[in-house]
């Protein structure tokens, strides 16, 4: 067999290996509940001993995110950290959102939109900064928007959250 031939077959496979990880980005409701914060109110809470197991790198899903972009795919949710890369004026049109953009551990950038009409408005947030979110990814041609960071008060959507210096805001 020509080496030609060979790098062809490889070139194959990899990209059925690809195409196979990638059907399942959706991750269905359950799996995605076992994520969302249950918090005793939608105000803010402290730290505790479960932060630290969700902020473990396991959890990350930056890669994720980066293969949604590439994919140009919608409406998943996810779950990452980034720092603060800049700080936005708020969208005062329709629903409130505080807009701030992370950069993801893997240099793609993200725009968070937080509904600060449903949840509290993250406080002294900072460039450099690192923030931790679980939201839903919607594409767009300069990375990505996370939004969904917030309770639904309607229980139709899974509840999303933002965690900053120590502190969950739903």
């Amino acid at each position: 067999m020509s080496q030609k031939s060979k790098m062809s077959i490889v070139a194959l496979i990899a990209v059925l290996v690809a195409a196979y990880f990638g059907v399942d980005l959706k991750q269905d409701l359950k799996q995605s509940n076992e994520h969302a914060l249950n918090p005793t109110d939608a105000s803010t809470q402290y730290n505790d001993a479960n932060e630290r197991e969700l902020s473990s790198a396991d959890n990350d899903d930056a890669a994720k995110i980066a293969t949604l972009f590439q994919k140009k795919m919608s409406d998943v949710q996810v779950r990452a950290s980034g720092e603060v890369v800049a700080i936005l004026n708020d969208d005062n049109e329709g629903s409130r959102h505080q807009k701030f953009i992370l950069k993801l551990n893997h240099g793609q950038t993200v725009l968070v939109a937080h509904n600060i009409d449903l949840a509290p408005r993250v406080e002294n947030i900072q460039k450099g900064d690192i923030v931790e979110f679980y939201g839903e990814y919607e594409y767009t041609d300069k990375g990505g928007v996370i939004h969904w960071t917030h309770h639904d008060p309607k229980k139709l959507h899974i509840d999303g959250w933002l965690k900053h210096q120590g502190r969950s805001y739903q």
